[in-house]
């Protein structure tokens, strides 16, 4: 066990960390600005503390001071998801692979994330249809029991230690949406390490549980193919197009 001046670091993290963290992830998509207020009451912190993690946060060009005394999002903030976006190079691979899952299926094609007991839409398509399922890239969802959230959680680290996996993909309907459905298989790089869902979603009336299998072995070919390019090896898991059915 490792110790630090006798504390304990394997069991939590630096609170004051933690409490900075809390306020920039305290700005969700379409937020401009959040006053002092705002951020106190998303933070659950007291007025004071927010205002002192705000002036560190604000030295380290993560957060602006604005005039009329709200904050917003700063520069360091993108530069950082620059570095993020170059260090995965997710983008260049996957969109040429969303893009051809709506050109195969003529449905919305994503790719998800899991962020602790949400799931991030990272990259989407959408379908040509005008009745689609109106997400945008970046949007946080909860970790339901639709499709994309049954495999974000059944091949992350935890399920991996057990070493018991489902049948891939997995189809599902009406679970966030009563009127959507959605087929999603797991995405890996190196070390067998679960990058995220790639998924084809729809209106239930038009992507129904046929469909989804129809479409099956073009999503898995893809997410095999996402696989390599990120260095990684498919997981010992098994697909059988007459198992899947909407759960």
């Amino acid at each position: 066990m490792t110790r630090e001046n006798g504390n304990d670091l394997s069991v939590s993290g630096v609170a004051s960390v933690d409490r900075a963290l809390a306020v920039l992830t305290a700005f969700k998509r379409g937020d401009k600005a959040l006053s002092l207020a705002e951020l106190t009451r998303r933070t659950g912190l007291v007025k004071t503390t927010v205002l002192r993690l705000a002036i560190s946060l604000e030295q380290c060009g993560l957060l602006k001071r604005l005039d009329d005394g709200g904050y917003r999002l700063d520069a360091e903030v993108l530069r950082l998801a620059a570095v993020y976006q170059d260090q995965l190079d997710l983008e260049a691979l996957i969109s040429p692979i969303l893009k051809q899952l709506v050109d195969t299926t003529q449905e919305t094609a994503s790719f998800y994330i899991r962020r602790g007991e949400q799931r991030m839409c990272l990259f989407r398509v959408d379908s040509p249809h005008r009745l689609r399922l109106h997400v945008r890239p970046g949007d946080l969802l909860p970790m339901d029991e639709s499709a994309i959230a049954q495999v974000l959680r059944a091949f992350d680290d935890r399920a991996r230690r057990q070493g018991v996996y489902p049948n891939v993909p997995i189809y599902t309907a009406g679970k966030r949406d009563p009127h959507t459905a959605g087929l999603a298989a797991p995405v890996f790089a190196r070390g067998s390490k679960l990058v995220g869902a790639l998924a084809i979603s729809g209106p239930i009336t038009r992507f129904t549980s046929d469909r989804a299998k129809a479409v099956s072995e073009t999503l898995l070919s893809l997410a095999s193919e996402l696989t390599n390019g990120l260095g990684g090896a498919q997981r010992p898991v098994e697909h059988s197009g007459a198992a899947l059915k909407a759960s």
